[in-house]
């Protein structure tokens, strides 16, 4: 596992911490769950995409981690538009106490992965 990039974002008062690694084996999920759950103790929910493509082993996971949007989902779509496989994207979000509603968590949530992949690539 190697942590390629991070950034943090807020959005109404809630923060977005969003990172991407890349991993050797699919399982090291857990890992960066809870070294995530350990650093961000306030966060509400901790979603992720995972996408591994590699020696004939193929894996996608998309958990919302009980946050509403569907923000997963979301952080998958993004993986697959960077064609990052063998790539974990996880946003951890510490609620601001200001409702985004759906679309605007799933809005939230996609700026965020946007930002943390658009900053990966300035440093590839």
């Amino acid at each position: 596992m190697n942590k390629l990039a991070g950034i943090k974002l807020t959005e109404k008062n809630s923060q977005f911490f969003s990172y991407l690694y890349s991993i050797d084996n699919p399982d090291e999920i857990n890992h960066i769950l809870k070294e995530h759950r350990k650093k961000y103790k306030k966060a509400n929910h901790h979603c992720y995409a995972l996408l591994y493509n590699k020696d004939n082993t193929f894996k996608e996971m998309a958990k919302d981690d009980g946050e509403v949007g569907h923000p997963g989902r979301v952080l998958l779509t993004l993986l697959e538009k960077y064609n990052l496989n063998h790539h974990v994207l996880i946003v951890s979000r510490i609620f601001g106490g200001i409702k985004l509603g759906v679309g605007g968590v799933s809005r939230a949530f996609k700026e965020s992965g946007e930002l943390v992949l658009t900053q990966y690539q300035k440093t590839k």
